[in-house]
């Protein structure tokens, strides 16, 4: 992990490999690059021609845009890298958080290799010092557990020393420790999702996290598959039957004694999806280790909820199997009889995440949680309806919804509230068990929101994130963005966590 520190040294002085500056755009649509706040010491060293300097090697401010240049005498770093954060808010205005969260993430990426870099971004209080800690932590990261690189291989940025961020100062230390927590843990969740599944098997992740709760005082109570069988968890049986590698239900438990409210939190955790009978095609199944995205989402909001002492119990509940095809593996047509007593009809057997996200519900239910959130890589319908980098919101409650929304967009992360048409659980109806796993084509993503909300106990809040689109990034990476998992979701679970605690919600 990528260390960070806040520095008393001025950038003129600091000893470090390089200085991070940020550069912008002009507001009013011009051509000239501006310098962000934070680099006014390196522009001296330039005589003032910083922006001139980097302007004639192709420089303009746009975001994802990096560009290096060698350091004059007056600075102690050899090589100054200036990262581009779009247009320049009007005047009396900030920097977009989203924005400089991003550009720290480009400036670490581009200095992979380097041991120690001073991010000269800007700064105005705590919550920047946050934004860019997040942003440069988890744009160094990289997963190289199974690749032999070599010793001469570059590794992620060794240090990062934020420039201007008051190191004595309580809250500026504060919003670093916060930062380093919830990136520590944005991080493990990554891994968790990057594992090849042959390695990640529900009864490995299950170990994983028994060993995160040792080490960060939580209860982690695991029902293996006889456990499951007198539980009589027929959802969670049913998506695992097919599979040598039997399934797990995980509960991971965060207590504060100065809690007034109880937020459960269930992951979907299909440590490979091939479809089971109903099969993928090829071409769809190479990435389906991430479909336990929603669980290590969870199980990393829980754990980062410990670490910062937050006042409010957190419950994660980790539905964990292994979707696959064999003799033994449900088919389409059977009927499973879930926790809750109701009676499934399975139509698809790779609509399989609302099953065990079912069982769960149910059984998180019993303990009258004040809100019950899942997260689940659920539906390609809600990829096709919101693309790569937006997930969707449901829920029983409009206002829980809206605030989940609000707490998504304000830590950064692309979501969309959902509506559940009444309409369409019509045609979830079954002739030969209380409810099918399938419904209408369109509106897919709908459909399975509505099959989850039939078990959410009666009264008790609750939401659903569909993070199908977001939760694994295929492409090149992007500002603080991996390519592989991403970690989606778990800002926005620990900010609810947060204001739960604060009172803020219900």
């Amino acid at each position: 992990m990528t260390a960070l520190t806040l520095s008393t040294a001025g950038a003129a002085t600091l000893r470090a490999d390089a200085l991070v500056v940020g550069v912008a755009k002009s507001p009013q649509g011009g051509k000239e690059l501006l310098l962000a706040p934070g680099a006014d010491a390196v522009d001296s060293a330039f005589d003032g021609k910083l922006a001139d300097v980097l302007a004639t090697l192709g420089a303009t401010g746009a975001e994802g845009e990096t560009t290096k240049v060698p350091s004059p005498a007056g600075l102690k770093a050899p090589v100054v890298l200036a990262v581009g954060l779009g247009p320049a808010p009007e005047k009396d205005e900030q920097f977009d958080p989203e924005k400089l969260r991003r550009a720290a993430g480009n400036a670490a990426r581009a200095l992979t290799g380097v041991k120690k870099a001073g991010f000269a971004l800007p700064l105005t209080g705590p919550d920047d010092v946050q934004t860019v800690a997040e942003g440069a932590l988890l744009g160094a990261y990289a997963f190289t557990t199974y690749q032999d690189r070599g010793k001469d291989a570059k590794g992620p940025l060794g240090e990062v020393a934020l420039l201007g961020a008051k190191p004595r100062d309580k809250s500026s230390k504060a919003a670093a420790e916060r930062a380093i927590a919830l990136t520590e843990e944005i991080n493990r969740a990554r891994d968790l999702i990057n594992t090849p599944p042959n390695d990640l098997t529900p009864e490995a992740f299950a170990a994983i996290a028994t060993a995160a709760g040792k080490e960060h005082g939580l209860k982690v109570q695991v029902l293996d598959e006889k456990a499951l069988t007198k539980g009589g968890y027929g959802g969670i049986l049913g998506v695992g039957a097919g599979s040598a590698n039997p399934p797990r239900l995980v509960k991971i438990s965060y207590t504060s004694s100065k809690a007034a409210k109880h937020l459960a939190l269930i992951g979907k955790g299909i440590t490979y999806d091939s479809g089971g009978i109903s099969l993928k095609p090829a071409g769809h199944n190479e990435t389906m280790k991430c479909d336990m995205s929603g669980a290590a989402a969870v199980f990393a909001a829980v754990v980062a909820a410990a670490r910062l002492g937050l006042e409010v119990n957190v419950t994660g509940w980790l539905a964990l199997a292994e979707n696959m095809p064999s003799g033994t593996a449900t088919r389409p047509g059977d009927v499973l009889r879930m926790y809750s007593g109701k009676t499934v009809e399975v139509l698809n057997t790779d609509a399989e995440g609302r099953l065990v996200l079912a069982d769960a519900i149910t059984r998180a239910s019993e303990e009258a949680p004040d809100a019950i959130v899942d997260v689940a890589t659920l539906t390609g319908a809600m990829v096709l309806a919101l693309g790569n980098r937006t997930f969707g919101i449901m829920a029983n409650d409009d206002a829980f919804r809206a605030a989940i929304h609000e707490i998504a967009e304000e830590v950064g992360e692309a979501s969309w509230p959902m509506p559940l048409p009444a309409d369409l659980r019509k045609g979830m109806d079954s002739s030969t068990a209380d409810i099918a796993n399938m419904g209408e084509r369109m509106g897919g993503g709908l459909v399975a929101g509505l099959f989850l909300k039939e078990f959410v106990g009666e009264g008790i809040t609750w939401a659903h994130l569909d993070i199908a689109g977001p939760a694994f990034h295929e492409g090149a990476p992007y500002g603080y963005t991996p390519k592989g998992g991403t970690g989606s979701s778990v800002r926005t679970l620990v900010r609810l966590a947060e204001r739960t605690a604060a009172g803020e919600l219900g």
